[in-house]
């Protein structure tokens, strides 16, 4: 639970006597655990209809404790789950209404570790370029960029895959060490040999004419990747005489 922000002179006269909070407020009570978070942002979950702050006369936006709760879990399921804002509205709004519901999963979580799908544990398949950006917290000109290494590739349609807001995420944090885009084609280079591998295994599988040896195609290719995956974390940490926890 945020606090109302108190002492100051900025913070005090950002509060009002009713307990309503400006944008400036806000922003200070979500910053300590959201350091990249920004008035832009916050105005973008408005537009995107996560919060619905009242308004003065004069237009000026007030948030209640709940509305600041509220951004607290949108920001904590965009970083901790990589959900689709769309997907983090729609949870949201059922559990208000006091509906029973698991959250939805998509791509990996914050861990690294994949997500099992189960019929309790719906996953989101595809996201909108608009929001990849948001969720990303990148321009267009960086998606672009992303997309000239390979690391993201759009749908026929435009749209992405869910596993795109994870990759978006990942090279996001990167960055803040210093690892721009163009140092992680050889990861790319790496994932498609790795895929390549995995594909020519299951490929006689996938062209059979029987249907339950094509699902049989798809579970084995789940099973593989994993198992690629896994190989993949404990060479890099043996290269570099690390254990991650």
């Amino acid at each position: 639970m945020f606090q109302t922000p108190s002492g100051g002179a900025g913070q005090g006269a950002a509060v009002t006597d009713s307990g309503l909070m400006s944008i400036g407020a806000v922003l200070n009570a979500l910053r300590d655990e959201f350091p990249d978070i920004t008035i832009s942002k916050i105005r973008f979950l408005e537009s995107e209809g996560l919060v619905e702050p009242r308004r003065t006369p004069a237009g000026y936006r007030k948030f209640s404790a709940h509305d600041v709760e509220r951004l607290g879990h949108v920001l904590r399921m965009q970083r901790d789950h990589y959900l689709p804002l769309k997907v983090i509205r729609e949870h949201l709004d059922a559990v208000e209404r006091g509906e029973a519901v698991a959250l939805p999963r998509v791509g990996r979580q914050r861990d690294g570790e994949p997500v099992t799908e189960s019929a309790e544990s719906p996953t989101v398949a595809r996201i909108g370029r608009d929001e990849l950006l948001a969720t990303a917290g990148i321009g267009d000109q960086e998606l672009k960029e992303w997309e000239s290494y390979g690391l993201l590739a759009p749908l026929p349609d435009g749209a992405y895959d869910a596993e795109a807001v994870t990759v978006a995420s990942l090279v996001v944090q990167l960055g803040r060490f210093g690892i721009e885009p163009r140092h992680l084609r050889v990861m790319k280079a790496a994932a498609d040999r790795e895929a390549g591998l995995v594909d020519q295994v299951v490929a006689p599988l996938k062209r059979h004419r029987n249907p339950q040896t094509r699902a049989h195609a798809e579970a084995r290719t789940k099973e593989l990747a994993g198992l690629a995956v896994r190989l993949h974390a404990a060479l890099v940490q043996t290269a570099l005489g690390v254990r991650l926890p």
